[in-house]
């Protein structure tokens, strides 16, 4: 690990967001690869936000400001990684369903997952599940990611079941639900791959689905 590395993990860590893209570059002009970035840099940085977050020392503001951090350096790696044939650790389709527009949980999950060195397709807020299914057909998605904090919204992530089902996608795409109104039983009951309270255990659930 050289010091640009260590110095780079240390910003995405304390969410230094105006010196994330000028480390990332002194890191690609001492020798690191895109890939080294990605994942000895920023995703161990993130990692290390996670259990920061794990551990109530980080709240929810801390670690949003690290995952903007994160982008910073993302933005500028990721293009050069595309060229080197992309992270290829896998891919997943997130969003948060339809009728619902809080983000802020989806946002966190997305930079946790990314920090994983996944291929992230972010489809928004309010997005109907035939959408979710058409993004993760023409991406070969491995996973279908949703959220919602809100009960009424809870019908379409059923529906997200029945229709992967018809479509014969279910069990190829997996899918992971999360959200203030969802639960671990509420996953169980629809059918869905996986639960997670957080974007902790959102990462550490898409590792053990992707078999990473």
């Amino acid at each position: 690990m050289s010091a640009e590395m260590d110095k780079l993990i240390d910003i995405v860590v304390t969410g230094k967001i105006k010196e994330a893209k000028d480390a990332t570059q002194a890191c690609l002009d001492a020798g690191h690869g895109p890939k080294d970035i990605v994942f000895e840099g920023l995703s161990k940085a993130m990692a290390i936000v996670g259990d920061k977050y794990a551990a109530k020392q980080y709240y929810l503001p801390q670690v949003l400001l690290s995952a903007n951090t994160l982008y910073q350096g993302l933005n500028l790696v990721l293009p050069m990684l595309e060229g080197e044939g992309g992270a290829g650790k896998g891919t997943v389709v997130i969003a948060v369903v339809e009728g619902d527009v809080h983000d802020i949980g989806k946002n966190i999950v997305k930079a946790m997952l990314t920090g994983l060195g996944l291929t992230i397709h972010d489809l928004g807020k309010d997005v109907p599940v035939k959408d979710f299914i058409a993004k993760a057909k023409e991406t070969n998605a491995q996973i279908i990611a949703e959220s919602t904090l809100m009960t009424p919204t809870l019908a379409a992530m059923k529906e997200m079941e029945s229709v992967l089902k018809e479509e014969g996608l279910k069990g190829k795409v997996k899918t992971m639900v999360g959200g203030g109104a969802t639960s671990k039983e509420f996953a169980d009951q629809i059918g869905a791959d996986g639960w997670s309270y957080d974007a902790v255990e959102a990462s550490q659930l898409a590792s053990k689905l992707l078999g990473l």
